[in-house]
């Protein structure tokens, strides 16, 4: 009887064994692997840096092999006609630079700060997709804002915005007012006028048509002139003040004409490699401003003796 018990107890075991085993292989063919993907690597750079460095992840796309391509986020903040546009197509030239163009000329994007935030959100993740989507790994993504665009009305919850997300700044200015004011006041007239075969243009790429456009001379309204040459002022100063606590750059329009080496510190400034930046589009308005302005006569009496008298004379200089 001992022999017995202990035989089927054995028996019992050995059964049990086997039937684990047969479990076991039967759910083999159900494994699930979960793949585990690998962070990037943290990138050599200055502490400071840091929050600056960006890794997007588009919702319409996957980056695939520039996934861990890192991404600098900026904003081109100026005026109209004071050279963003060229300057843009300057950067938008270079290999890994994307800059969005003027995306808050569009008065819904800019209603409230929840639009801007959501339209600021799908640029940065690279969701935005435009002319300057570039087809290699983005370093560098941006947008042309104006001021009067919404930027200074919600100034404070853009500040926020640009020091939470990282975004670092590139305010483009001219020094030449004067100048400014014809090239709007130009461009004004031709947008009513259309003067290249019905066709408005803001910015040309051959030396005909910008000699078309520079054919209008405008008349300036003397009265105003001051008046609207201190405004443009405050205003930037106002800018300066307002974004002065973001990571930010300061040009001006002549600077760069004058000085490339300032397209360099851009560069440096976005932390791309270094490129030849070249630009298609051909300066409009030449020469001495006596040239350009109806009544000349009337804009130097009204400038000599004020601290806007340099504007007369000056052309690429501070």
């Amino acid at each position: 009887m001992i022999v017995l018990v202990f035989a089927m107890v054995c028996g019992v075991y050995i059964c049990s064994i086997c039937l684990k085993q047969i479990s076991t292989h039967s759910k083999a063919g159900y494994l699930h692997v979960q793949v585990i993907q690998k962070p990037c690597p943290e990138p050599q750079i200055e502490p400071w840096e840091i929050p600056y460095v960006h890794y997007p992840k588009p919702k319409t796309y996957s980056r695939a092999e520039c996934a861990c391509n890192p991404v600098r986020y900026f904003a081109i903040l100026s005026m109209q006609r004071s050279g963003s546009g060229w300057f843009e197509t300057l950067l938008n030239n270079h290999t890994n630079i994307s800059s969005n163009g003027e995306i808050f000329s569009v008065k819904v994007r800019r209603s409230n700060t929840s639009t801007i935030g959501e339209t600021l959100d799908k640029i940065y993740r690279l969701d935005w997709l435009s002319s300057a989507s570039k087809n290699e790994c983005t370093a560098a993504v941006g947008l042309k804002w104006m001021l009067n665009q919404g930027l200074m009305q919600h100034h404070a919850d853009i500040v926020e915005y640009f020091n939470t997300r990282g975004v670092s700044v590139i305010f483009l200015f001219r020094r030449n007012l004067l100048r400014r004011m014809i090239s709007v006041l130009a461009n004004s007239y031709d947008r009513d006028v259309k003067l290249l075969n019905g066709t408005h243009k803001s910015h040309v790429h051959s030396p005909h048509e910008a000699e078309i456009l520079a054919n209008y001379k405008p008349i300036i309204n003397a009265t105003l002139l001051i008046p609207n040459l201190k405004q443009v002022e405050e205003t930037t100063a106002k800018a300066l003040e307002y974004f002065k606590s973001t990571r930010h750059i300061i040009l001006y329009y002549e600077d760069v004409v004058k000085n490339h080496t300032k397209l360099i510190d851009v560069q440096h400034f976005l932390k791309v490699p270094l490129r030849e930046l070249k630009s298609r589009q051909v300066k409009i308005h030449k020469g001495s401003l006596s040239s350009q302005i109806k009544n000349w006569d009337d804009v130097q009496k009204t400038l000599k003796g004020t601290h806007f008298e340099n504007f007369l004379h000056s052309d690429y200089r501070k």
